[in-house]
């Protein structure tokens, strides 16, 4: 197979420990390398409430002071973020080794990290979205303009071990 390249994520002050759940979720579900945050609202997320496939044990999570100089080349930085003048998912090419760094949802990325980033992406939605759904939303998109080939035992792999749903057709 073909090298597809890594996916990274940071997020800024994140409060809510549900979504940093589901952020390691959508990570581990989407193949990211790892997670990084900042702030100090992170304590009341660490239990990774939402983490019900142990995302946490497959993925780095660290704490850093700031993103900006994190990623290393050929890593580009990409600001995830409700921002005008920042182009579109849809129009956005993915660059093979991606940090992805997303904003509170209550506040923005700040000026410096904006300022460093290769790109900044917004998703078009009606209303903003919460942290985990545009981390979902983005490495969705990512994985499927990457045209990879899906293993047909992927379903069976992905699958709770209560689903044995199959198709039949007559």
């Amino acid at each position: 197979m073909e090298n597809l390249g890594s996916a990274a994520i940071a997020l800024c002050n994140p409060k809510s420990p549900s979504n940093v759940g589901a952020v390691m979720r959508a990570a581990g579900c989407y193949g990211a390398c790892a997670i990084f945050y900042n702030g100090t609202r992170f304590e009341r997320a660490a239990k990774y409430h939402t983490d019900t496939r142990d995302a946490h044990l497959k993925v780095p999570l660290t704490a850093v002071e700031s993103f900006v100089g994190l990623a290393k080349a050929p890593q580009k930085l990409v600001c995830i973020e409700l921002v005008e003048g920042a182009t579109p998912l849809p129009d956005f090419v993915h660059p093979e080794h991606a940090l992805y760094v997303f904003g509170p949802e209550d506040s923005s990325i700040d000026q410096a990290t904006v300022n460093a980033a290769d790109a900044v992406v917004y998703i078009p939605t009606n209303g903003c979205m919460n942290l985990a759904a545009t981390v979902n939303v983005l490495l969705y998109d990512r994985m499927a303009k990457q045209n990879r080939q899906i293993d047909p035992d992927l379903i069976k792999q992905s699958r709770d071990a209560n689903n044995r749903l199959v198709l039949n057709k007559s």
